[in-house]
């Protein structure tokens, strides 16, 4: 299944729309508090835009194509029953609201993150 997922995220790496653009942007290269986010990444039976496996963050940047709403719960179902959050943001209120999306995502990363203590002295 996994093999099959993999050309399909390729291609979703190469088209990605405006709003994933600039959300990725912001995410890549460790940029957003220090963690590390993966883009279209093959899970499971699925495809998420964006992970964050450190924290068990998923987020999903939905355009008009999005409307079919029974499968986004089921997928998010999905996720949910194997330990991540998801966070999901139209597209429009990527580009026109990135600010509020980006505190949205950095309030859900620090809601109940109990860092590990550092070796002792």
């Amino acid at each position: 299944m996994l093999m099959d997922l993999l050309p399909n995220s390729k291609t979703l790496r190469s088209r990605m729309t405006d709003a994933e653009l600039v959300l990725w942007r912001q995410l890549r290269g460790r940029r957003f508090l220090g963690l590390k986010f993966k883009r279209q990444k093959p899970m499971g039976r699925y495809i998420v835009d964006f992970v964050c496996l450190e924290r068990f963050l998923i987020i999903e940047v939905d355009g008009g194509q999005h409307q079919a709403a029974d499968r986004d719960v089921a997928r998010d179902r999905y996720f949910e029953g194997r330990g991540f959050r998801v966070l999901r943001f139209w597209n429009h209120e990527v580009l026109r609201e990135t600010e509020a999306v980006l505190e949205r995502i950095r309030l859900t990363l620090l809601e109940g993150f109990i860092p590990l203590p550092g070796p002792l002295p």
